[in-house]
């Protein structure tokens, strides 16, 4: 794109369609798309594709597109933090994504989650920056009840250990999730933050969750969020990518959940999952 003129500053796009940071143009992309913040993990979420191919490369954003068990999928990696993250979401709304699975890792708040289990996150304290641009402080961050539910199936059907619950993200590794930073500075209002949280029964810290939801939710997406737990705060464990190959697992296979969820209530013509339609597939499924 370098040199190439743009449709305007206020919102920058190429001739042909594509989005200025992500790069990808509408058709590239499924409506269903994983979102790891890293991008090395974006061919790793591919590798359980029966057919992936990259289709853009720019700054932190990695999109590979492809079919999980005949669903049209995709994965676009966010980077670290709700500014990158949040990018990725706005222009992946605008090229016709519609729902948002955070395939990520995090830190767990309780030694009852172990290193290695994953989180599927329910919604997240909003301790994040970037969600406050877009709405007041009170505004919740909330995942979709049917991504919820369909991480919760693809958990127990691959019979992984996982918990279901709320989520911090913050904008900062170190001090923001009460790690002393060079020469040990913590600033006081930090101190406590974990210990708070625990007694809020919030499970783990990421930095993503939070922009995800919030937008998902103003913009009339649907967002849900996975998450290996490679650490534990209160253990002081940390193993590196324990968990990570689960968390995949789970996201993939969590979609063509989703997708079947979503073809039964189209042609129902139901505006959303219910549980008569959850029933209506698990009946069919069994009989296969």
């Amino acid at each position: 794109m370098t040199g190439e003129r743009l449709s305007s500053a206020s919102r920058p796009v190429s001739a042909e369609g594509r989005v200025y940071h992500l790069a990808v143009k509408p058709g590239d992309v499924s409506r269903y798309v994983l979102l790891p913040g890293d991008p090395e993990r974006v061919s790793r979420i591919a590798k359980y594709w029966e057919k992936h191919w990259p289709v853009a490369t720019h700054r932190e954003y990695v999109t590979y597109s492809g079919y999980y068990k005949g669903v049209f999928i995709s994965a676009t990696s966010t980077g670290i933090g709700g500014p990158a993250t949040a990018i990725a979401v706005e222009e992946l709304a605008q090229v016709g994504a519609d729902t948002l699975i955070r395939v990520g890792t995090t830190g767990a708040l309780t030694r009852e989650v172990k290193v290695g289990d994953i989180i599927i996150s329910t919604g997240a304290v909003r301790l994040d920056g970037t969600s406050r641009q877009y709405v007041i402080p009170e505004y919740p961050a909330v995942a979709s009840f049917e991504v919820v539910l369909a991480l919760i199936e693809a958990a127990e059907e691959l019979g992984v250990r996982y918990h279901v619950g709320l989520t911090a993200s913050s904008d900062s590794f170190y001090v923001g999730q009460e790690r002393p930073g060079f020469k040990g500075y913590l600033p006081p209002f930090q101190r406590g933050l974990i210990e708070f949280l625990r007694s809020v029964r919030v499970l783990n810290f990421e930095m993503e969750a939070a922009t995800i939801f919030t937008l998902s939710n103003i913009y009339g997406l649907r967002s849900g969020a996975v998450c290996a737990a490679i650490a534990n705060r209160e253990t002081e464990e940390f193993i590196v990518d324990a968990g990570v190959e689960d968390a995949i697992k789970v996201a993939n296979e969590a979609v063509k959940i989703l997708s079947e969820w979503d073809n039964i209530s189209s042609s129902r013509r139901r505006a959303f999952v219910t549980p008569s339609l959850i029933g209506e597939w698990f009946e069919k499924r069994r009989k296969t």
